[in-house]
């Protein structure tokens, strides 16, 4: 891959004819701040199901992936003598951690695959803002794998640290399952594709996107719940619909939350010219910031939905609203004359015609019976009877 040269200082170390590799920190100057910690204020979702959970994280796994040159081998990493002796070898390693239990053991990893200890508090320190850096020979990125849980409400995450050096591939992932990316580690060990270290780049840019495509099946029940709630906001309104949407609202806010930083982030990225990264992954990178802008603008036409589906319920509240009122005016409206005959024959004169008439009571129930009917059929005739709310198809 172009830009390697230069990049590793051969030395010999005393006693015998062994190199080793010490990365040159002065290639790259980082932003004042930008390697620092940046602590999230709280989780983009709640820990996932999947999490072996022991004192609030996971114990730490440790695994690599051997690139072989007749096909990748998987091994378990037990002690660091065995990782030792899979660092003297020349194939390119994909060394998986899982797991945040331990962070010496993390540390310890990290020390002898000579990863500079700027980067160690970025990948122990949860939860850790997105972001992608890149500081000498070692390109960083911090993500996290969303996902909802049962239901399209309940929002999930774990967070994904991903560090890129020469013949090394780190990924840590806070969840305890080592499948996380299943799909890429069987592709790797059953189909034995021709992997070098210059194609590591290439396994970076497809975890990266494999954690973005992740977020789009995600987007799609979002709006599918957002129909179902919406035709329900018109059709029966109910404080279950609007909290609902609002949750839904808030999993949107949250997702966006992700996608900010990393919007410029990978256009700053892509200018950098790093050595590490070859020109087919640089091209993969651009289709990144495409999918991450487009990511962002489905969220927005999302959160835009969830304002129409409020609005909608506010509308159907406020019919119904209007249908209550109609139906007390009407019963007003029908009883008043009736409650003014009856106050005109309750007032206590000393002289009333009416009284001495044989059939004056049921002259005056006659006469109030006729006014409620006429004025109920004129009421009728107007349309002040029709449902402002009945369900229409």
């Amino acid at each position: 891959m172009p830009g390697h040269a230069g990049c590793i200082k051969q030395c010999i170390e005393p006693g015998g004819q062994k190199p080793c590799l010490e990365p040159i920190v002065t290639k790259f100057r980082p932003t004042p701040g930008s390697l620092t910690s940046r602590r999230l204020e709280e989780r983009p979702g709640c820990y996932p199901s999947a999490l072996a959970v022991t004192g609030g994280v996971a114990n730490t796994q440790v695994s690599a992936v051997v690139l072989h040159a007749h096909g990748a081998q998987l091994k378990s990493i037990e002690s660091m003598s065995s990782l030792d002796a899979l660092l003297e070898t020349e194939c390119p390693i994909w060394i998986r951690i899982n797991g945040l239990g331990q962070s010496q053991r993390i540390a310890e990893v990290l020390e002898r695959c000579r990863i500079p200890s700027i980067f160690h508090e970025l990948i122990v320190d949860t939860p850790q803002a997105p972001r992608i850096d890149s500081f000498a020979d070692v390109v960083a990125l911090v993500v996290h794998r969303l996902q909802f849980e049962n239901n399209a409400l309940q929002l999930a995450s774990d967070q994904v640290s991903i560090l890129l050096t020469h013949r090394l591939l780190i990924s840590i992932e806070e969840a305890g399952n080592p499948q996380g990316f299943e799909p890429l580690t069987r592709w790797l060990l059953h189909e034995h594709p021709d992997v070098s270290r210059e194609d590591l780049d290439d396994l970076l840019h497809y975890m990266v996107d494999t954690l973005l495509d992740g977020i789009f099946p995600m987007l799609e029940q979002v709006a599918n719940r957002l129909d179902v709630l919406e035709d329900g906001a018109l059709r029966e309104p109910s404080a279950r619909v609007i909290g609902q949407t609002y949750a839904l609202r808030g999993a949107l806010r949250k997702i966006r939350q992700q996608l900010w930083p990393l919007r410029h982030q990978i256009v700053l990225f892509l200018r950098q010219n790093q050595p590490l990264i070859g020109p087919e992954s640089l091209n993969g990178f651009q289709e990144i910031a495409h999918n991450v802008e487009q990511v962002f603008e489905s969220s927005e036409l999302l959160r835009h939905q969830c304002d129409a589906v409020t609005a909608a319920y506010m509308a159907s509240t406020g019919n119904r609203m209007n249908q209550v009122m109609k139906t007390l005016t009407i019963i007003s409206a029908v009883f008043a004359p009736l409650t003014f005959i009856a106050a005109i024959y309750g007032m206590n004169f000393a002289y009333m015609p009416e009284l001495s008439w044989r059939y004056g009571y049921f002259v005056c129930l006659a006469v109030m019976a006729a006014t409620a009917v006429v004025q109920t059929f004129m009421l009728w005739k107007r349309g002040w009877f029709e449902n402002w709310t009945a369900t229409r198809n």
